[in-house]
């Protein structure tokens, strides 16, 4: 219902099904921060509040008609979230509090129990702090070692030295799309090489989930993790994707009800999965909207979304560069079909935060700062320590880049 009759994305139509942004009022809403968190679609909205209407109960606690059919609808989710990334067994998919808590289960269930001191893992200079901070904490906790891909001048993964940076590594941690510069590398290339040695992978697929068709299993990675907000669904739910294998060998990450099989003064035994890594009474509304919102991207088509994102990225390039020459620094990869939906830049002498707030005052949203990955924005040698962001997404269209480029000559105005 959101395509043309050429089978394009039609922002307009997508914009009316998400309230925030339907809403035009005397000054229409810019949105272009949705590498932070995405708008919510009515669909999530009106699925969440239907749980709490007619199914608020706890789940696997009751036997009772409402508890099964929370039951139910989580476990609904559950397989409609599997099938979107392309895995095969709803036991492999562990719903987290967010991605970043599916990277540190990782990291101290699988890191503290099979990696020693003198254990390699490698990272990327593209990660987020998430997938930095818990193997920081590991490494001074047991000893292990980090090592680092570093960058090539256009913000790809210089993969030149990739066989050497491998040895005696034990795990990998890449991200499928950069959180500020778009920058997508190839992750199957990447688990390859590490398999090859013996090497796991876990995979941030935060920013490429909500854009791609994703195939996990082309993808043939041990660990992807991935949240709910960034894809038009609810914050404060995630998931992390891992081998069946894997996941039974890990003990528990967390310990209370519902991750055991049994309790005794001596000691417990752990649920099978995916309960085993799921303590607690978990935010069952939010899985429901993670659902309902790959339910609705499903029906636009991740093809159609992936499409309409290279597109506004090309018309977006084109038209800062055009307009602002070199007055202009975008950073990452020159060509819209290396990079997602986002631009990172600095502009002038004009700090990331000043930029930002000139910005909000034309109703144009962008984020301001180093973005949780202050390596990252290090290796680019900004002067400011930080860079201003836009990211779009399958509700944007060119008149939102439009009113980006016209705001930005406020800041011009402003600080030369």
């Amino acid at each position: 219902m959101a395509l043309t009759s050429t089978d394009t994305l039609d922002a307009r139509l997508i914009r009316a099904d998400f309230p925030l942004l339907s809403d035009g009022g005397d000054r229409p809403l810019v949105y272009l921060d949705s590498a932070a968190t995405s708008q919510k679609p009515r669909v999530v909205l009106e699925a969440m509040t239907a749980y709490y209407e007619t199914a608020n109960a706890n789940v696997h606690r009751g036997a009772y008609r409402l508890a099964e059919e929370a039951t139910e609808a989580m476990e609904q989710a559950r397989a409609k979230v599997r099938r979107f990334i392309g895995a095969g067994r709803d036991r492999e998919l562990i719903f987290t509090r967010n991605a970043t808590e599916a990277v540190n289960l990782v990291a101290h269930s699988y890191g503290r129990n099979f990696l020693q001191a003198g254990d390699v893992v490698l990272l990327s200079l593209l990660e987020h702090h998430a997938n930095i901070v818990p193997w920081h904490q590991l490494a001074a906790e047991e000893g292990i070692e980090l090592r680092w891909i570093p960058l090539t001048a256009d913000g790809e993964l210089d993969l030149t030295d990739l066989d050497r940076l491998l040895e005696g590594v034990k795990l990998v941690g890449v991200s499928a799309q950069s959180n500020v510069l778009g920058t997508i590398p190839p992750v199957a290339d990447i688990v390859g090489a590490a398999h090859r040695v013996g090497a796991l992978v876990v995979v941030d697929a935060c920013q490429y989930v909500p854009h791609h068709a994703t195939d996990v299993r082309r993808w043939d990675a041990d660990f992807v993790a991935f949240s709910a907000h960034k894809m038009c669904g609810p914050t404060g739910i995630g998931a992390l994707w891992a081998r069946q294998e894997l996941l039974e060998a890990m003990p528990p990450f967390l310990g209370g009800g519902t991750m055991i099989l049994d309790v005794t003064t001596e000691g417990f035994l752990p649920a099978e999965l995916p309960n085993k890594f799921e303590a607690g009474t978990p935010a069952i509304a939010e899985t429901v909207g993670f659902g309902a919102a790959v339910d609705y991207l499903e029906g636009v088509g991740m093809e159609n979304v992936a499409a309409h994102e290279r597109s506004l990225t090309a018309y977006a390039l084109a038209a800062l560069r055009d307009r602002y020459g070199e007055r202009i620094t975008i950073y990452g990869p020159p060509s819209a079909e290396r990079r997602g939906g986002m631009a990172s830049f600095s502009f002038g002498d004009a700090h990331p935060h000043d930029v930002s707030q000139v910005l909000d005052e034309a109703g144009v949203c962008v984020r301001a700062g180093h973005h949780c990955a202050k390596p990252l924005v290090r290796a680019l040698e900004v002067p400011t320590g930080a860079v201003t962001r836009a990211s779009w997404y399958l509700y944007n269209d060119e008149a939102d880049i439009d009113a980006l480029v016209d705001a930005l000559a406020g800041v011009e105005d402003l600080f030369g």
